[in-house]
């Protein structure tokens, strides 16, 4: 049984990526902080598991890295470990700087130390992949897609402590050898998602009667992604990526941010009637628009298909109702995770400052 390191294994992506490893007969350690967007009620059902081991930690503390490396002994390191929410971002950027650019740093030199006095067969087996986002590309024009080679345009301070991180892997590879493997992926969605983030949070907000706030005019656009999905390939690129590449990860559907929230509306009017001649459609508002907000990020992947063979399962429409149902049967999990941490408020309006205490 091989044993992998998680990192940020509490969060959205990276409980789901724990489930999934385990059910491929991995042992998994889940390193993660525990901040506001990672909850242990998202691991809660493989707790008990014998191959799963929980660590209350932090990427950016060196002796604790070295300790769990030299005592687990994984043959791999998948790290998710990140502030991930542009508006978050906007607001307040030192957490960004600090876990997505210095705790990536010091995971990779924790990680080089172990990786240089494994033995040879282990040396070569071993793997790192971060696991990053299309939005370290910047902004597409109406044509055209993101491939591995377009250059890095971040446009917020989320995207571009992203950027310094894929930087880092990649010199990491180039200057020490480490074989390590990055990911770019596109907008995920699925169950555990926190409800900062667009799909669930206009779930929960729609059946609870409040208004669903659409930035701008609702025409930017987002190559979306199911969650499982993005599982599968980043566990394929764990085994069969070649190490110093990148690989793309999209989901194959385009949509604009009003397209997602009205097949949000259609599907609860269909799972939860508000009542005769009523719509969830009804309750969409338009906000002024985030500042820096990208026009439209597309994924071109087919690299990672002409390679290793992976393509999405789940369309947009399978996807979003398979979404939509398990944030209704599990509404125990919403109240759980955003107890004293978000109130559905909206963020990313640019009013907080360093030093302002605001």
């Amino acid at each position: 049984m091989r044993t992998l390191l998680i990192t940020g294994g509490c969060g959205f992506i990276g409980s789901n990526l724990v489930r999934y490893c385990l059910k491929q007969g991995y042992r998994v350690i889940n390193l993660d902080k525990l901040t506001y967007a990672g909850n242990l009620a998202s691991v809660r059902d493989v707790e008990n598991n014998p191959s799963y081991n929980f660590v209350h930690g932090d990427i950016a503390d060196t002796d604790l890295l070295r300790k769990i490396l030299a005592k687990e002994q994984p043959s791999g390191i998948l790290n998710l470990a990140a502030e991930s929410h542009v508006d978050r971002s906007i607001d307040a950027p030192d957490d960004f700087i600090q876990t997505n650019i210095m705790g990536t740093y010091r995971l990779l030199k924790a990680t080089l130390e172990y990786w240089e006095n494994l033995d040879h067969p282990a040396k070569e087996t071993f793997r790192f992949l971060h696991v990053s986002t299309d939005e370290v590309f910047g902004s597409l024009d109406p044509e055209g897609y993101f491939t591995e080679t377009t250059p890095y345009n971040p446009r917020s301070p989320y995207s571009a402590s992203k950027a310094s991180s894929d930087h880092l892997v990649r010199a990491f590879f180039h200057t020490y050898g480490l074989p390590t493997l990055i990911t770019n992926c596109s907008n995920n969605y699925g169950p555990y998602q926190f409800p900062e983030k667009l799909i669930p949070l206009m779930i929960i907000s729609a059946f609870n009667g409040k208004p669903l706030p659409v930035y701008g005019d609702g025409s930017n656009i987002r190559d979306w992604l199911y969650v499982e999905d993005h599982c599968e390939a980043l566990v394929e690129v764990f085994e069969k990526g070649r190490p110093g590449e990148t690989y793309n990860i999209g989901g194959h559907n385009e949509k604009t941010n009003l397209e997602v929230v009205q097949a949000l509306c259609d599907l609860l009017d269909d799972l939860r009637p508000k009542g005769y001649n009523a719509s969830y459609r009804d309750q969409i508002i338009f906000v002024t628009d985030r500042p820096g907000h990208d026009r439209r990020y597309a994924i071109n992947a087919e690299k990672i298909q002409r390679e290793l063979g992976w393509k999405p399962k789940e369309s947009f429409e399978t996807g979003l109702e398979k979404t939509v149902k398990w944030y209704l049967d599990n509404q125990w999990w919403v109240k759980e995770v955003t107890q004293g941490k978000y109130n559905l408020e909206r963020l990313g309006l640019g009013n907080r400052r360093e030093g302002t205490g605001k």
